[in-house]
């Protein structure tokens, strides 16, 4: 007989006492258009005595597919988790609740963008039902390729994800036996070790609800005795992954602010004196002090940097006094003193206290409101009206300023004043804000210091500016429907006689943007681009085709260039060649070997047969297929990664030397991973 193919998926249920949600969970598995074919439902009954075993196994009568496992009650979600990745053999692996559900086409959409990206991870954005809280920052826009340190992911520890199976058991990941926070080590783990990470957030994937009992439990199981042991293994896990440094901080600074500060000062004073004393405090004040570093200090909020100093200063009944009152304080307003904004919390300048100013200080925090009401031409000049302000600072002697920053480069930045006017529209704050109205004039010619803004893509902010606070935030996003903000694009003259064309848009993020000299909005692209390749051989060479379009294609004779710039100015071109017998046809091959570390931007640029002045342009595509590579230059070996970058999914490259040291650091814990997993089934064999 031939032999029979692993399944795509495995989806792992595990089940006590799920009556009546575990029929829709099992049902959501054995729907999906991937095909049941290509599924494998591990359901794992822990013990129940509802009825779900039996509902489990009428469910499998009819679906070859559903295999039921039993097993004495664990009291705990881990350990039925744990017997279903026993008996997995998909390729992948999906962790379904029995209180949870899949959307029909969840699956087929998260196994196609881990195959097209070759990633280890894929999130599916997750639906609430019945006003369950779910993650939403990392499902703003569908992400092919990013990892924990570009994105939301590592903010969602929660284990209804695929999983890459491959990557639980290289290394050896197993949920520990507690009852709550479970999941956090385990998925902390596999996201730091992944190859890649991949989001669909055009599609409600997962379905999340609590139980019409109010049984789930991260409901029963939600006090400090069931969160220590996971909240520990949490900060153990990522130091254990990371080095120190500044990554290590980004990931430990989740932990510190939702596993430390905010249980201790939502549960702590729930508990009895002396277990608050003597079983929790202790643990609370070695995490402020093991894993707390100065910089993750420096970037929390003032509540948050307040308990960790009276955690480090092992100062219980201080703790005890924040805690209890965090709701009232939180209403105390702010002082502002030189610059700076700062919390009134009553042990402010309390020389009895003994509280450094840093853990009261919120200049930084405080939420910047602004909003755009007209953005229109006037000549060459781009007129922009609105209003800005920083909350809770009133807005005495304004001095905003509008801040333009060119993509991509470490060029200066470039600032212009505005001229202060009453705001427009009613605010609130009984008149605070009556001042925070502005008009700013860009006159994109001039705007450098007298000089034309340089090609490239530039983005707009305000500093925004009262009693000497200072805040810098990106623009545009708040504003009026309709044309009165959609201003279109101009052509313009610089004072020394150059065509100059600047187009206003929004980016994805629905900021305001400039595009000066048509890099990603070309009025007629020479050229479309349908293909990005390495070369076969040489693997440091790009490889970019297409077909001219337009009047490219109807007037032959143009030199077409395919140009790489970085951020620091620094410029390499390479001419694109026809294809024989067929002159719309193009490639151009671009020697990334030659490219310095940094990053690079892609365009192609048609010349006019007597070598005019570029006029035309077309981005490079980023193709989800496109990887990265290496190569070797004078012995070291180097590598370029693809990038998403501008308005457009547009083709960047990130270039730069290998790191080999720790190439080797995780190479070695492949190594030592297998080695243990051959250990285990020799074991098994020999038993």
């Amino acid at each position: 007989m031939p032999a029979v193919s692993p399944p795509r998926v495995s989806v792992i249920i595990p089940a006590y006492n799920a009556m009546p949600e575990v029929t829709r969970a099992v049902t959501s598995a054995r729907d999906q258009t991937l095909g049941l074919d290509r599924l494998e439902i591990i359901a794992v009954n822990d013990g129940s005595t509802d009825g779900t075993g039996e509902e489990l196994e009428r469910l499998a009568r009819s679906c070859p597919a559903l295999q039921v496992i039993h097993q004495e009650n664990s009291g705990c979600a881990g350990a039925p988790r744990n017997t279903g990745l026993d008996h997995a053999r998909g390729d992948f692996v999906f962790f379904l609740d029995s209180d949870d559900y899949l959307g029909p086409d969840a699956l087929r959409r998260m196994v196609a963008m881990a195959d097209e990206n070759g990633t280890d991870i894929v999130l599916g954005r997750i639906a609430s039902v019945g006003g369950r809280a779910v993650p939403r920052a990392v499902f703003q826009y569908n992400q092919p390729r990013t990892d924990v340190f570009s994105s939301h992911a590592y903010l969602t520890l929660g284990p209804w994800k695929l999983f890459r199976r491959s990557l639980i058991e290289r290394l050896r990941l197993r949920f520990p036996p507690y009852r709550n926070c479970e999941d956090k080590p385990f998925t902390a783990a596999a996201y730091l070790n992944a190859s890649g990470i991949s989001v669909v957030a055009d599609y409600d994937c997962y379905y999340v609800r609590y139980r019409e009992n109010r049984s789930n439990l991260t409901l029963t199981a939600a006090g400090l005795i069931h969160r220590m042991d996971g909240t520990r293994l949490c900060f153990e896990t990522v130091a254990r992954c990371l080095e120190p440094g500044p990554r290590r901080d980004q990931i430990m600074r989740r932990h510190v602010e939702w596993e430390l500060c905010g249980p201790l000062r939502a549960l702590l004073p729930r508990e009895s004196e002396q277990d608050a004393r003597e079983r929790f405090f202790p643990e609370f004040r070695h995490w402020a002090r093991t894993w707390v570093t100065d910089a993750i200090f420096q970037r929390i909020d003032a509540p948050d940097r307040l308990l960790v100093h009276l955690l480090r200063a092992d100062r219980f009944q201080d703790v005890m006094t924040v805690a209890r009152n965090a709701g009232r304080d939180a209403q105390r307003g702010h002082l502002i003193d030189k610059g700076r904004v700062y919390w009134r919390h009553p042990f402010f300048r309390d020389h009895t206290a003994d509280v450094p100013d840093a853990c009261f200080d919120v200049t930084d925090r405080l939420p910047v409101h602004h909003h755009l009401d007209t953005a229109r031409w006037e000549g060459g000049v781009l007129r922009l009206t609105g209003h800005a302000y920083i909350e809770d600072v009133d807005t005495l002697d304004p001095g905003t300023e509008v801040v333009l920053r060119r993509y991509q480069s470490d060029r200066p930045e470039v600032r212009l004043p505005v001229t202060p006017r009453p705001a427009a529209h009613p605010l609130p704050g009984e008149g605070r804000y009556e001042r925070s109205g502005f008009i700013a004039e860009i006159d994109p010619a001039t705007a450098d210091g007298g000089a034309p803004l340089e090609r490239g893509l530039w983005n707009l902010y305000l500093d925004v500016r009262a009693q000497g606070v200072s805040r810098t935030v990106r623009f545009g996003s708040s504003r009026e429907d309709g044309e009165a903000t959609h201003p279109t694009r101009r052509s313009l003259t610089t004072p020394q006689g150059r065509p100059l064309v600047v187009v206003p848009y929004y980016t994805p993020y629905s900021n305001l943007s400039l595009d000066v000299g048509q890099v990603a909005h070309p009025l007629d692209a020479p050229c479309q681009v349908t293909r990005t390749a390495w070369h076969a051989v040489r693997r440091s060479t790009l490889i970019v085709g297409g077909r001219l379009t337009g009047e490219a294609a109807r007037e032959p004779g143009g030199r077409l260039r395919l140009r790489a710039e970085g951020g620091a100015g620094a410029v390499c071109e390479v001419p694109a060649r026809y294809e024989p017998g067929a002159s719309r046809d193009f490639t151009a091959r671009l020697p990334v070997r030659r490219l310095s570390k940094g990053r690079w931007t892609l365009t192609l640029i048609m010349e006019g047969p007597s070598g005019e002045v570029p006029s035309r342009t077309a981005m490079v595509p980023r193709f989800g297929q496109l990887t990265g590579t290496r190569w070797l230059r004078l012995g070291r070996p180097y590598y370029a990664k693809p990038l998403a970058w501008g308005p457009a999914v547009a083709l960047g490259l990130e270039v730069a030397p290998l790191n080999i040291a720790l190439g080797v650091r995780r190479r070695l814990r492949r190594v030592r991973g297998r080695g243990r997993g051959l250990r285990r089934l020799w074991g098994r064999a020999r038993g």
